[in-house]
């Protein structure tokens, strides 16, 4: 069946980077795009990052542009994110996404704190 499962998460200090990962299985990851959602306490479920199958192209939402950079390799089945510049309103679950299958996976927490 399908899995996607994240990990990367973590305390980390305002300024500091994580690099989140989803490993998928039980399709065919490189013929899909994959996208990042998050979801911070008392908030609606957000679209972080997207990129497409063949990672030609790519969307960040402007609160993370410049800073955050999505990226795949299909020959490992996993999508990444790279965080960078972090600040205390990146505090979230962050989730990945199959958006043409419907699929989400369990999410991993980050939290941006002094």
């Amino acid at each position: 069946q399908v899995q996607l499962v994240e990990s990367g998460g973590g305390l980390v200090q305002p300024g500091g980077s994580l690099r989140l990962s989803c490993a998928a299985s039980g399709f065919t990851f490189s013929m899909y795009a994959m996208e990042w959602y998050r979801q911070a306490p008392g908030k609606e479920r957000e679209l972080v990052a997207e990129i497409s199958s063949a990672s030609g192209w790519t969307y960040y939402a402007d609160s993370v542009k410049g800073r955050f950079t999505i990226s795949r390799d299909n020959a490992k089945n996993t999508m990444y994110l790279q965080m960078n510049s972090l600040k205390p309103e990146d505090t979230a679950v962050y989730y990945c996404k199959t958006p043409a299958l419907g699929y989400w996976g369990q999410g991993t927490q980050v939290t941006v704190s002094s």
